[in-house]
């Protein structure tokens, strides 16, 4: 299409639908991303803040595309060294216990790869400082796809969730530009997609690889044994309602954000 037709096009669709639908329906047209964020993809960076938060938001999609091939990284922001309910365990103990339940859990889903910030939980800063370590790992591992929490998730009241996803989408930003840390190649990421998201544009079905992600979460025993049925039921419950909506048992959603609207485009909330 032209860039006159898609100007008319436009025009035509404001004039009947409004500009919010009419900006919509193009910016679907213009990303065919959207519709299929991993199209020819090859390797996927996912980003928690914490050991199990891949596997909490995205584990069933990322044991697909590790069966399909794909080359999966995990980057880790923080230590885990904080995250229980009991008094009597050691922060230095419970990070050992964390990175041995993360790499278990990795195996089974697939991924071969971990990388660790081991910033301490609950501590991760928003500075200049992390952001250039995570645009460090998103240029070392050239990711096609970006995973990481949604840092806009209303109610979110942890600042590793909040930061992390920020941060990470900020380096994604800055990676395909050279003068931001000259240290490194640059790298063009693709897509970012955000999990923990209450505002998904794309649903994935996930019926052969949901109890993979179970078995994967159940390997994080230090925080989840006590309260395993309950949290098993609530996954099973989010995932039934989403899979519901496309037709499937299961499913996990994604904001979808292809990497050039990150800056400057009212089109990153259209989409």
């Amino acid at each position: 299409m032209s860039s006159a037709s898609l100007v008319e096009e436009v025009r035509e669709l404001a004039a009947r639908l409004g500009a919010h639908e009419a900006l919509v329906r193009v910016a679907r047209e213009l990303f065919e991303e959207l519709a299929n964020p991993f199209e020819g993809c090859r390797r996927v960076l996912c980003v928690q803040p914490h050991p199990d938060d891949c596997e909490y938001g995205a584990g069933a999609t990322l044991a697909d595309l590790a069966d399909e091939g794909v080359e999966i990284t995990y980057l880790t922001l923080t230590d885990g060294s904080r995250g229980t309910l009991d008094p009597g365990v050691e922060p230095r103990q419970l990070t050992e216990v964390r990175r041995r339940e993360q790499e278990r859990a990795a195996r089974i889903i697939g991924v071969k790869r971990l990388v660790w910030l081991d910033y301490p939980d609950g501590e991760l800063s928003y500075s200049a400082e992390v952001r250039r370590r995570i645009l460090g790992v998103v240029r070392g591992e050239r990711p096609d796809v970006v995973i990481a929490p949604d840092p806009w998730l209303m109610y979110e009241a942890h600042p590793d969730h909040r930061l992390g996803g920020l941060l990470t989408l900020e380096a994604v930003m800055f990676s395909p530009l050279p003068l931001f840390d000259r240290g490194s190649p640059p790298h063009s990421v693709k897509v970012v997609m955000l999990y923990y998201t209450a505002r998904p544009n794309y649903i994935r079905p996930v019926d052969r690889t949901f109890e993979r992600k179970l078995e994967a979460l159940k390997a994080h025993e230090s925080q989840f044994a006590s309260t395993w049925q309950t949290f098993k039921l609530y996954l099973e419950v989010i995932a039934a309602a989403y899979g519901g909506q496309v037709g499937s048992r299961y499913a996990e959603a994604f904001r979808v954000i292809p990497a050039v609207l990150l800056h400057a485009s009212a089109l990153s909330q259209l989409v």
